[in-house]
Formats: structure tokens, C-alpha cells, sequence
């Protein structure tokens, strides 16, 4: 292939866009990775609406039935959206060398990637649903309610995937804006639409699934006019799209073993899950508040992550090492502060934020002690994806995924197994957590460390 390295164009309407390669980076990276915080917290924002409103409307069965869900999602769904990093980093790195070409070639493939991967994921979700919740002990009283939860959710499947594809495409020219906007508009159809069914209908389980599969349509609907509408060579032409197989391999070699690292989480999740359904319908429901606020910290420490791929993979692009540097430690100083102020804040008010989604002191009591013993060390977690983050932006995807699989998953079954028979207790088994972040943390940190140092000294 022939590479266009013309200067890429930034017209008047794209000034709104940030520009990585130049000036000051404190700002840009807050500009960058608050609105990217900010979408992300609203997705799970109507995650938590879905908890609160059949928490508060329908039973802490049905409460538990969504709930008991998470890992699952998170385990069929987070193998394609770390691709989506895959082509957010391609396209940064044909930016910061201005390769014209590269970047329409790109976002032509990652068009048809993402109906291709939305399609499989709603087939499989359909097939697997009950058989998986099955496997994980989910208790009788709440399976039906549960599987039918899944099967609905997945219906929406292709329309989250487009969504988190083609807000990657913007994210990786430096608009986090624009996708922000699109959650809030998806969000309050989620609202409305979950209130309607649940309250007014009282579809509970149901409800909140459609509801989700709507509020995904919305969203995929609005960041395709947003892409269609773009300048060259940002533009999507949908209806053109085809796969240009040498930036489908960049993207694949990148991204999926980011994927695999969003896996790797969630099968050591599924058999924490696993574990915890045995403890009760209260536990699970309980656990499932709780992690509500787990969430909303991660997703900030992962906006920064993003922000350090796409600052490091155009900087990298463009060969300037020091900015490179600077990216890191800003993007790990932000997010390790911003998790410990929202995690003090969290456990301070513990009983506040929990009375939000239920009122069963039994439940409550599960959720305040998964609140104390993780909220206060979750800013560990900035240890594992800002590292891996770094080195994603360098083109290194799989040592940090690799580090990962040892790290947590493999440690965490080793404490299911080992530990958890000898002390049975719900706060044992959670202890595994801080105990992995710790762990994995050490390991990816050093890993950057090494591989920067060479990468650095070679340009």
C-alpha cells in the first residue's frame, strides 16, 4: 500500500477537536478525559437507573436477577470493545504521521467491524444465556428473570458496538465532546423509558432490558450522523465501507489483546460471581449496589487510560518521546487522585448513596461492607490501566494483557479455591480484589517501565 502523507486537514468545524502533538498537555488531557469520564459515567449511570428503579418498584428478586447479569455482559461484550482501542490507536498513530490514506482506510474497516462483531454478540447472547447463568449458580428464584433480562439486553447489542466503535474513531482525532452529547440524549430516553415500563407497566426485568436495548439505538443512530457528516478523511461512508486487511491486522494486533484483557477480568469476575451467588439472593443484590459506585470509579481511571493511547499513540506517531513521557505521569498522577477522592467520598456517605437503590437492611448490609472494603483502595487500579494504557499507545498490547491474565484472573482463582474454603465469609472472598490490584499493578508498571526505556532510547 502506498502511504498518503499529505497533511491531514483540519477544517474550521474540526478546531473544536484537541490537538495532542502541540502545546501545553495538562489542559488537553482534562479536556480530553473529562467529557470521556463523563459518557462513560452516564452508561453506567443508566445501568445504576435500571438497579434503583427495580430496586425501589419491583423485589430484591428481581433486583438480584439484573444484577447477577454484569459479568456476564462484561465478559461477551469487553473481547470487542478492547478491539475498538485497537483502531482509536491506528488511527492516532496514521494522525501523528499524517497519513491520509491510512486513516480513511481505517475507519472504513472499523464500519464493518463493528455491525459484523454487534451481530455475533446478539446471536450468542441469545444462545448462551441460560446455560451460562446456569453454570454460575444463579438460585432458582431468580433464574427465569435473569435469563429473560440477558436475552432482551443483547437484542441492542449491534448498536452498542457501533456506538463504542465510531465514538473510538472520535475519541482517537480528539473529540470526546460529541459522544458525550450522545449519551446524554440516550440516557434520558433510558430514564424515561425505564420509569414507563417498570412504573407504568410493570414490566420489571423487561422493562429496564428494553429500555437499555432503545437507549442503545439512540446512541448508535446519533454517532453515525455525527461520522457521516464529517470531513475528509474523518467521514464514514457506511454504505461503501469494506475491510482494507492491512489496517484490520494493526487494529487486530492491538486491540485484541486489550479485548482479551477486558475477558480475562470478567471470567475471574464470573467465578467471584459465582461464589457470591452463593450467598444468597440478598448478597447478590447487595453486591450489585455496591458495585454500581466501583464502576463509576473505574470508568474515570479508564477515560485517562484513553486519553494516554490516543495523546502516546499520535505523539508516538510523530516520534516526540518527552511528550510521551509527560502523558504518562500526568494520565497516572489524575486518575490515582481523582480514584481516591471519589472513593473516600463514596464510603463516607455509604449509607446516602445506598438508599438510592434499595431499603432492605439485609441487602444494605452486604453493600456497605463491599463499599468499605473496596472503595478506599480502587485507586490502586490506576497501577494496571494506565501502564497498559502506555503501552497500547506504543504498539505493545500484549505484554500488558499477558502480566493481566497472571495477575487476576489466575490469582483470583487460586484464591477462590485456596482461600475462600478456609474462610468463609462474604468479606474474605472480596478481599481477593485489592489483593490482585496490588499484584497486577506491580507487574504492568514495571512492564512499561522496561519497554518505554528501549522504545524511548531507539527514536
Amino acid at each position: 500500500m502506498t502511504e498518503t502523507t499529505e497533511p491531514v486537514a483540519r477544517p474550521a468545524r474540526h478546531r473544536k477537536h484537541l490537538n495532542p502533538l502541540e502545546g501545553s498537555l495538562l489542559d488537553k488531557i482534562l479536556l480530553f478525559a473529562l467529557p470521556l469520564a463523563l459518557s462513560s459515567l452516564l452508561q453506567q449511570l443508566c445501568n445504576s437507573i435500571d438497579v434503583a428503579v427495580i430496586g425501589k418498584f419491583s423485589s430484591s428478586e428481581a433486583l438480584a436477577a439484573v444484577g447477577t447479569n454484569g459479568p456476564v455482559i462484561g465478559l461477551m461484550v469487553n473481547l470487542f470493545i478492547g478491539i475498538s482501542v485497537g483502531a482509536n490507536v491506528v488511527i492516532a498513530n496514521y494522525i501523528g504521521q499524517k497519513n491520509v490514506q491510512g486513516i480513511r482506510n481505517t475507519i472504513s474497516t472499523v464500519g464493518v467491524l463493528s455491525l459484523i462483531f454487534g451481530g455475533v454478540l446478539m446471536v450468542a447472547g441469545m444462545i448462551i444465556a441460560r446455560p451460562v447463568l446456569v453454570w454460575l449458580d444463579t438460585p432458582e428464584n431468580i433464574l427465569d428473570m435473569a435469563v429473560l433480562y440477558l436475552r432482551i439486553f443483547f437484542l441492542g447489542m449491534p448498536f452498542m458496538i457501533f456506538y463504542n466503535f465510531g465514538s473510538a474513531i472520535l475519541r482517537s482525532i480528539g473529540d470526546t465532546r460529541r459522544p458525550l452529547y450522545c449519551l446524554i440524549v440516550s440516557s434520558i430516553v433510558h430514564t424515561v423509558m425505564n420509569l414507563v415500563l417498570v412504573i407504568c407497566f410493570d414490566m420489571s426485568v423487561a422493562g429496564v432490558a428494553i429500555a437499555a436495548a432503545i437507549s442503545f439505538m439512540t446512541s448508535a443512530a446519533m454517532v453515525l450522523f455525527i461520522l457521516m457528516r464529517e470531513a475528509d478523511p474523518y467521514r464514514m461512508h457506511l454504505m461503501h465501507s469494506r475491510i482494507h486487511w492491512p489496517e484490520l491486522s494493526r487494529i487486530l494486533r492491538i486491540g485484541v489483546p486489550a479485548g482479551v484483557q477486558g475477558v480475562v477480568f470478567s471470567v475471574a469476575n464470573l467465578f467471584i460471581q459465582a461464589a457470591i451467588n452463593r450467598f444468597g439472593s440478598d448478597a447478590i443484590a447487595g453486591s450489585a449496589t455496591a458495585l454500581n459506585f466501583e464502576i463509576y470509579s473505574y470508568f474515570v481511571v479508564l477515560a485517562f487510560g484513553n486519553a494516554a493511547v490516543t495523546f502516546i499513540g499520535q505523539n508516538y506517531g510523530a516520534r516526540q518521546m518527552d511528550r510521551c513521557r509527560r502523558i504518562f505521569w500526568l494520565a497516572l498522577g489524575l486518575s490515582a487522585s481523582a480514584l481516591g477522592i471519589m472513593g473516600c467520598l463514596f464510603v463516607w456517605q455509604k449509607a446516602f448513596f445506598i438508599s438510592f437503590f434499595t431499603s432492605d437492611p439485609a441487602v444494605a448490609a452486604f453493600a456497605g461492607e463491599r463499599m468499605e472494603l473496596l472503595l478506599m483502595l480502587q485507586f490502586i487500579t490506576a497501577a494496571i490501566e494506565i501502564p497498559g494504557a502506555a503501552l497500547r499507545g506504543l504498539g505493545r498490547s500484549v505484554l500488558p494483557t499477558v502480566l493481566t491474565v497472571f495477575g487476576t484472573c489466575l490469582l483470583r482463582l487460586l484464591w477462590i479455591y485456596l482461600v475462600c474454603p478456609l474462610y468463609p465469609s462474604f468479606g474474605a472472598l472480596l478481599i481477593v480484589y485489592p489483593v490482585s490490584w496490588i499484584v497486577t499493578g506491580v507487574l504492568v508498571w514495571g512492564a512499561y517501565l522496561l519497554v518505554s526505556r528501549q522504545l524511548y532510547a531507539e527514536a
